[in-house]
């Protein structure tokens, strides 16, 4: 089996890959994982690639779902699909217009529903890993409070979070007005009081039954690399709270409940569709985001590793003992047995092949010319 990109071939577009596979037809095997080996664009091999069938997985979807909300709505996550081709579908902010799937965000549920917002975009998205799944988690990450700690602080300065003092009350100012010498008092402590372990929960509302909640009831200890990202986004916070008014952005005045999307939109600006500009005329905001940037990125290499040691992706390291046996460097070829004639014998017809939906008698080589953008099958 061999993957290629899609937009390699004519009238094709899309940034996802293609795969071929050649078997008997007269084999009769569930197919449940395939290593195949990859192709870039120029027709140079560039590694191999687990190929799963999810077909006895539930996805991450099914998992995240059963986390209701209790309490005063904080938020909304917006979600669609469970694979890399939807990462842009997944995303907060505080509005419920929307035509995605929608779980309200709360105080009891906050750190299950940033485990989903950092897992389904800590891992760029590429052609390669477009339709790969992401799964229902095993529990093991509900013991790890760094993780869920991590995720937390990815999810406050993640691009995905789109939480705006607009659509409604900011819940998701994470410092507070001592940490940024505001010049006003902000609407909601929300945020740092969670980080400040100071929303107790009740034992009424635990998340799993007679397990505890993952609520925080003493101040968060965040990571090395959590923190860094923390101090990053405060240092920015601090900058636009203590902008002076009209300097670069005429009469726009500074607002105390601004959310870290709408401090971006501030310094940014927006083009004529109203969509956010790239970059900024104000380098120092430049600097200062780009710090933020750098600090996601590695939070996001700390993250990643433990996505697949929880479930939420697959690969061999992580696949349970009876699938990972059974992970093969070529397709199964041993013939079924043919049943016995009632007449007299027919004569054999040569082997026929499948190669991806086109039925042929028999294959000697299998070409795939970049150049042309064909597959030639001889």
């Amino acid at each position: 089996m061999f993957i290629v990109p899609a937009n390699t071939f004519d009238n094709v577009k899309g940034l996802f890959p293609i795969g071929f596979m050649v078997w008997n037809t007269s084999v009769k095997e569930p197919f449940k994982l395939y290593r195949a080996d990859v192709f870039n664009a120029k027709n140079e091999y560039i590694g191999n690639k687990m190929v799963y069938a999810y077909s006895a997985q539930k996805y991450i979807n099914d998992w995240i779902k059963k986390f209701k909300p209790l309490g005063e709505c904080k938020g909304v996550l917006n979600y669609r699909g469970n694979d890399f081709q939807h990462q842009a579908m997944a995303y907060i902010n505080n509005s419920t217009d929307s035509s995605m799937t929608l779980l309200q965000i709360a105080y009891n549920n906050l750190l299950e529903c940033c485990v989903y917002a950092a897992v389904r975009h800590c891992i760029e998205a590429s052609w390669l890993n477009d339709r790969d799944q992401f799964l229902y988690p095993n529990k093991k990450w509900q013991n790890d409070v760094e993780f869920k700690n991590d995720c937390l602080a990815y999810t406050l300065f993640g691009g995905f979070n789109s939480v705006k003092s607009t659509q409604g009350t900011n819940h998701w100012i994470p410092f507070t007005e001592e940490e940024l010498n505001a010049p006003d008092t902000f609407q909601s402590h929300f945020m740092s009081d969670f980080i400040a372990g100071k929303c107790k929960p009740q034992a009424a509302e635990t998340l799993f039954g007679s397990e505890e909640s993952l609520i925080p009831t003493e101040p968060i200890q965040f990571s090395l690399e959590a923190q860094a990202v923390m101090d990053a986004g405060r240092e920015l916070w601090y900058y636009y709270m203590h902008h002076k008014d009209g300097e670069l952005y005429g009469a726009q005045s500074i607002n105390v409940n601004a959310s870290y999307y709408d401090i971006r939109r501030y310094f940014q600006g927006t083009d004529d569709k109203g969509r956010m500009n790239p970059d900024s005329q104000d380098e120092t905001y430049m600097r200062l985001w780009g710090k933020v940037k750098e600090a996601l990125k590695v939070l996001a290499k700390k993250i990643e590793p433990k996505v697949y040691l929880y479930g939420f992706l697959l690969d061999e390291t992580t696949l349970p003992e009876d699938e990972s046996e059974a992970v093969e460097e070529a397709p199964a070829t041993k013939p079924a047995k043919a049943p016995k004639p009632k007449t007299k014998p027919k004569t054999k017809k040569p082997r026929q092949m499948v190669v991806n939906h086109y039925h042929i008698d028999h294959v000697d080589t299998i070409n795939y010319n970049d150049n042309s953008q064909t597959l030639k099958i001889e």
